[in-house]
């Protein structure tokens, strides 16, 4: 599915984690999928609510959680850093699909990083 969203087809999700050498690029590239993912989702699923946004970017942030082992692996971790960009990537998708209204952290509730 291509992306609808003019804003977020053009925004480059983590940035800040590719710009940093720790962070290695092919375990970053899976996280930038996760997040494409969720915008197929919100545009597919037009969640009506912040409830049912909550659900999708809930789901979202399980495959971050499983994500983390693969970082360690590759020598890195999901940190203070990363946790900032993923947070806030999360935070421009909400606003980018309208809901501006979005609480920042229960975006983000289910996560173990």
């Amino acid at each position: 599915m291509t992306i609808a969203n003019e804003k977020v087809a053009e925004h480059a999700f983590l940035r800040g984690l590719y710009e940093d050498g720790y962070f290695p690029d092919h375990v970053v590239d899976k996280g930038r999928e996760i997040l494409l993912r969720l915008c197929e989702r919100i545009e597919s699923e037009r969640p009506a609510d912040l409830p049912a946004l909550y659900g999708l970017t809930h789901a979202a942030t399980e495959e971050f959680n499983r994500l983390e082992a693969e970082f360690e692996a590759a020598g890195s971790e999901i940190e203070t850093v990363a946790r900032e960009e993923i947070g806030g990537d999360f935070w421009f998708v909400a606003t980018a699909y309208g809901f501006a209204d979005a609480d920042r952290e229960e975006l983000i509730a289910t996560r173990e990083w």
